[in-house]
C-alpha cells in the first residue's frame, strides 16, 4: 500500500464539520452580505494586501472557515493561534517567526486568533505594533461583542466584519452536499433521508453549520440499516438531538436558556434563584462581564426609577469585576444579583423610550416649537427663535405651564410612573407640575 492510498482514511478520522469545511468560496454557503464582488471579502479587496478583522459571529457561522480561505487566496504563510492555549510569549515566538519569514523570503503572515476576546488587556497590546507596522495582518474570531472584549487601541487598527447565524435553508443545502460528497463527506453511504426530516435537522442547527452536521452524523450512526441502507427518520434525530443537549448541559450549560432564567429570575423578585443561575453560569465558564452587561441592561429596563440607585449598583459590579477579576471577583457580582432582585420593578422608563419613538416613526421631523429653538443670531431672535421661552430657575413656577412638546404631540403622553418603589414619587412631581398654571414670558 502507498502512501497516498494509505492516507487516503485520514480524512474520516476528522469530525465531519471539519472534514467538509469549504476549501473555496464558491462552496461557502451564508455571509452574502460580506462575499462577492465589491464586498468586503471580496478577492479584489483579500488578494494583495487583506486588512486586519475581527470576525464577530455566532458558533457555527463560518469565522474559522473564513480565514482559512482568506489565507489561501493570498498566499500568505497562515499561522493558527488559539487564545485559551496561548500567551503573550508563544506572541513574541511568533512574531519573531513571521519577521524572519518575511526578511528571509518576502512572505508575510496572516495570524488567526481564535477566541480572542478570552486574550487579557495585556495579551491583546502584545499584537498592536505587529499590526501597525505591517509585520502580520490579524484576524481575530469572536462570538462576543469586540466592543467589550477587545481592546479600543486594537479595535481602531482593525475592521469589524458581523457575522450572521446562517439561514436554515444555508444549512440545509450544506447537509445535501454532504450526503453526496463521497470524498470527504458520506456520500460512500447508502443513506435515505426525506427532506422533511433533513430539514428538520437543520432547524434544529439554528444557524449552526456546526451544530447540524453533527448531528447528522450522530442521526446517521443511530440510523438502522435496511437493506443495506441507512435509514434516517425523525426517530434518530430527536434521539441524536437529545443526546447532543445532555452532553452540552453537562460540559457548560446551555447559554441562552441559563441566562433566560437568570433574568427571569430577578425579574420575578426571587434571589435565590437569581444567585443559583448566577452561579451556575459562572461554574460552566460563561464569561463573567456578559453577565455584568445583562445585569446593567436589567437594571435600566426593569428596575428604572422605581430604584435608580440600580443602575449605579450594576455598572459598579461590572467595573468592580475588572477591577478584582477571579477568584474573588463573584463577590460583587453577586452582591449586585441581589440588590436588583429585591429592588422594586418598573419598566416605565423603558416603555418611555419606545412610545416616544412610535410617535417619531409616525410623525417624523416634526419642527422644534419657536420658543425652544436655540438663536445666537440677530436674524434668528428677529425671526421669533427662543422668544417666550421660561428660564425655569427664574420663573415663580419654576415654568410649569410651559409645554415641551412639537404642537401636534401637545397632549401625548410616553412616559407613565408606577406606584413601585421611588417612581411614586416621580409620579406625584409629575402631577403637581401639571397643576401648575400656564406663565406668559
Amino acid at each position: 500500500m502507498d502512501l497516498f492510498s494509505q492516507n487516503k482514511t485520514v480524512p474520516s478520522s476528522k469530525p465531519l464539520a471539519e472534514r467538509m469545511r469549504p476549501k473555496t468560496f464558491h462552496d461557502f454557503f451564508g455571509q452574502e452580505h460580506l462575499i462577492g464582488p465589491e464586498k468586503i471579502l471580496s478577492p479584489e479587496m483579500l488578494k494583495d494586501h487583506p486588512p486586519s478583522l475581527i470576525l464577530w459571529g455566532p458558533p457555527g457561522s463560518g469565522k474559522t472557515t473564513l480565514a482559512h480561505l482568506i489565507a489561501g487566496m493570498t498566499g500568505w504563510s497562515f499561522v493558527f493561534f488559539s487564545a485559551v492555549l496561548s500567551g503573550v510569549k508563544e506572541i513574541r515566538d511568533m512574531v519573531a517567526e513571521a519577521r524572519s519569514r518575511l526578511q528571509a523570503t518576502g512572505q508575510k503572515t496572516l495570524l488567526f486568533v481564535d477566541e480572542i476576546h478570552r486574550f487579557n488587556r495585556s495579551q491583546q497590546d502584545a499584537f498592536l505594533p505587529h499590526v501597525e507596522d505591517g509585520t502580520i495582518a490579524l484576524l481575530g474570531a469572536t462570538t462576543e461583542n469586540p466592543s467589550f472584549s477587545v481592546n479600543a487601541p486594537l479595535l481602531s487598527r482593525c475592521q469589524v466584519v458581523v457575522l450572521k447565524p446562517l439561514d436554515t435553508d444555508d444549512i440545509e443545502a450544506i447537509l445535501k452536499r454532504t450526503l453526496k460528497d463521497a470524498e470527504r463527506g458520506l456520500g460512500k453511504i447508502n443513506i435515505r433521508i426525506e427532506d422533511a426530516v433533513l430539514g428538520e435537522i437543520a432547524g434544529m442547527a439554528e444557524g449552526d453549520a456546526r451544530r447540524g452536521l453533527n448531528l447528522l452524523e450522530a442521526s446517521v450512526k443511530l440510523a438502522p440499516e435496511v437493506h443495506r441502507q441507512k435509514m434516517v427518520t425523525e426517530k434518530e434525530v430527536l434521539e441524536a438531538a437529545q443526546t447532543r443537549v445532555l452532553f452540552y448541559d453537562k460540559e457548560g450549560e446551555e447559554h441562552y436558556n441559563t441566562v433566560s432564567a437568570f433574568i427571569k429570575s430577578m425579574r420575578g423578585s426571587d434571589p435565590d434563584a437569581a444567585v443559583y443561575w448566577l452561579a451556575r453560569m459562572l461554574e460552566a465558564g460563561e464569561d463573567p462581564l456578559f453577565i455584568a452587561r445583562r445585569m446593567i441592561i436589567f437594571a435600566s429596563e426593569d428596575v428604572g426609577n422605581a430604584d435608580p440607585q440600580a443602575l449605579a449598583v450594576a455598572v459598579a459590579a461590572h467595573d468592580a469585576f475588572q477591577t478584582v477579576g477571579f477568584p474573588e471577583g463573584w463577590i460583587p457580582l453577586s452582591h449586585a444579583v441581589i440588590y436588583l432582585a429585591v429592588a422594586p420593578k418598573s419598566n416605565a422608563t423603558y416603555m418611555a423610550y419606545k412610545n416616544a419613538l412610535e410617535a417619531v416613526k409616525k410623525k417624523g421631523s416634526l419642527p422644534v416649537p419657536l420658543h425652544l429653538r436655540n438663536a445666537p443670531t440677530r436674524l434668528m431672535k428677529e425671526l421669533g427663535y427662543g422668544k417666550e421661552y421660561l428660564y425655569p430657575h427664574s420663573s415663580p413656577g419654576k415654568a410649569g405651564g410651559q409645554t415641551y412638546l412639537p404642537g401636534e404631540l401637545l397632549q401625548n403622553r410616553y412616559y407613565f410612573p408606577t406606584e413601585s418603589g421611588f417612581e411614586k414619587t416621580i409620579k406625584e412631581r409629575i402631577e403637581k407640575r401639571k397643576k401648575v398654571p400656564p406663565e406668559k414670558g
